[in-house]
């Protein structure tokens, strides 16, 4: 019998794999399981890779049993992030399959959607073969793949959507780039409907954004810098609320950060509309005050908007206008921001620093933590139409184990992405993942 504790990281080794298949039992921890509706101090008993039992003390007499002591800790579901870029294959420079889920297991996620803007693009059945068999090769957690609405990511001809559900993709979606033609998206949205597949649309008006590298307003004027007006997000995400309307289609808007944005979204729902959507902990998180200085870790699309934009993105979280918490993850080589910020790319990383953003706003009361949990687990998975994010006997074991009040200091330099281009670089914050489960393995952290 092992007896592991996750009351001291400092004893652990970073990315340790135990790669043991004896039963687990996880003790005194508190499970919180939105699923479920539990939230409670109870023991989760695991064996060959599911959770076999649920409940409170339950025995240690078994065989060749791992016992991991939960105390002071929560348990939940393995993190689920719908909105991952992991580069590969083409720019495994920025990342690759084996980093960029590395980074993810680190952060408490267990699940992840990779968005198709890879070169080749995820647009045909041999991309997503070459993703899913790296996957299973090299990925420390489960990656789901999502297809490209359209050929090349050009906008002018439809992907081969039914090739792609039977290949293995979760979403389409054309993310990074608008689909500016609306009688294509009505067309993509239409044969998505068929294959019950949702549609992932990143809403920017290109007419309206192009030039801009920056949210539109006092500070993009105070630095010379040419905005992004919130009416660019606000005009497509109107535009394809109408055109799921008129379908019927599953439609989930990405990283949203207007407040005009959120009221569409929220006002869409209560017509009955099939409409969830997503934010980022950055833009809960930051305004637009970020980029002073001229700083690149802070450009990214759609931009860091105004204290009133990220006012009404709290609202949507804690009214449930806003589905989902997802990373946008978007690695980048270091050089490539280090330059003037007109010519550095958009994105930042997210996965290793998603986890505590989120559980601050459960501490400052803007969402419970049972609510924080469910954006990150149940939700992305039900939109994904994944069989994840619940803690049910009979489910697989992916959990995460997090001491919700340990406090670190986020250090880039110590993140297991190849990416290093956040602006959370310094911030001192609370909550840490100690342990994972998945398939089977447990994974240990030290403290960072």
């Amino acid at each position: 019998m092992l007896i592991l504790t996750t009351k001291s990281r400092d004893n652990y080794s970073t990315m340790t794999n135990n790669k043991m298949k004896e039963k687990i039992l996880i003790k005194n921890g508190r499970v919180i399981d939105p699923a479920n509706k539990i939230d409670n101090i109870l023991d989760i008993l695991i064996d060959n890779g599911k959770i076999i039992e649920i409940g409170k003390k339950l025995s240690t007499q078994h065989s060749a049993l791992v016992i991991i002591d939960a105390s002071d800790n929560i348990i939940v579901p393995g993190l689920i992030d719908m909105h991952v870029h992991l580069r590969e294959p083409g720019y495994e420079y920025k990342e690759t399959i084996k980093t960029g889920t590395e980074a993810a297991l680190a952060g408490g996620f267990t699940s992840i959607a990779c968005m198709p803007n890879t070169k080749p693009v995820n647009d045909n059945q041999s991309v997503t073969d070459f993703i899913l068999d790296k996957a299973r090769k090299e990925s420390a957690v489960n990656v789901y793949p999502v297809g490209a609405i359209t050929k090349g990511l050009k906008g002018e001809k439809l992907s081969e959507i039914g090739e792609l559900k039977s290949a293995g993709v979760v979403a389409i979606t054309d993310d990074g780039k608008p689909v500016m033609n609306s009688e294509l998206m009505r067309r993509a949205m239409e044969y998505a409907s068929m294959f019950d597949l949702p549609v992932i649309s990143h809403c920017e008006d290109l007419h309206l954004s192009e030039g801009g590298v920056m949210n539109e307003g006092f500070v993009s004027t105070e630095l010379g810098l040419k905005g992004i007006p919130n009416t660019a997000e606000d005009v497509m995400t109107a535009r394809d609320i109408a055109l799921s309307e008129l379908t019927g289609a599953r439609l989930h808007i990405a990283h949203v950060s207007t407040r005009g944005a959120v009221n569409l979204i929220r006002d869409a729902k209560n017509r009955g509309v099939k409409v969830t959507c997503e934010t980022t902990p950055h833009y809960f998180t930051l305004t637009e005050k970020m980029v002073d200085g001229y700083n690149t870790n802070a450009k990214m699309n759609p931009p860091l908007r105004s204290e009133d934009d990220l006012k009404a993105i709290r609202e949507g979280l804690k009214d449930g206008t806003i589905d989902v918490i997802a990373t946008d993850h978007a690695p980048h080589e270091a050089s490539e921001k280090d330059v003037e910020f007109d010519k550095a790319p958009f994105g930042i990383v997210g996965l290793e620093t998603a986890l505590p953003l989120t559980l601050k706003l459960a501490e400052e009361g803007i969402i419970s933590l049972t609510e924080a949990i469910a954006k990150l687990t149940v939700n992305p998975a039900k939109i994904l139409g994944i069989n994840k994010g619940t803690l049910s006997v009979g489910a697989d074991a992916d959990i995460a184990i997090i001491n919700p009040d340990k406090e670190w200091q986020i250090d880039v330099k110590k993140f297991k992405s190849k990416g290093k281009n956040s602006p959370f670089h310094g911030l001192k914050v609370k909550g840490l993942v100690n342990t994972v489960t998945i398939n089977g393995n447990t994974f240990n952290f030290e403290a960072r």
